[in-house]
């Protein structure tokens, strides 16, 4: 059984990294590039979850999936908070991102505090 959660985690983080990823090229793809704002929030949060996932596949901590969360929810705000929720790509690209993210972090979180719950 532990092997499996562990094995759950470890993809997971993957997601992680694979999310980061996508954030990061998204001002290229989805062309806000010549949006400063809206791109350096997409760079700077994708250097710091691929960072997390990164360091998670390492050595699991929880907590770095507790920022993680609050990575994820930066972005669904960050348009909002940031001012650029007139860039519909930049925006839906935000939201999108963040509620995966998000839903990665917690998911994460409740295996490590209900491992049973999937058996």
């Amino acid at each position: 059984m532990a092997i499996t959660l562990m094995e759950r985690k470890r993809t997971l983080e993957w997601v992680s990294l694979l999310l980061a990823a996508c954030l990061f090229v998204s001002p290229w793809i989805f062309g806000f590039t010549a949006e400063v704002m809206p791109s350096w929030n997409a760079w700077i949060v994708a250097v710091l979850l691929g960072a997390s996932a990164i360091a998670t596949l390492s050595v699991f901590a929880e907590w770095e999936e507790w920022a993680n969360l609050v990575l994820g929810l930066w972005l669904i705000a960050s348009p909002w908070l940031l001012g650029f929720a007139t860039n519909v790509s930049a925006m839906w690209t935000d939201i999108v991102l963040g509620m995966l993210i998000a839903a990665a972090s917690l998911w994460v979180v409740w295996d490590v505090h209900h491992p049973h719950a999937h058996a």
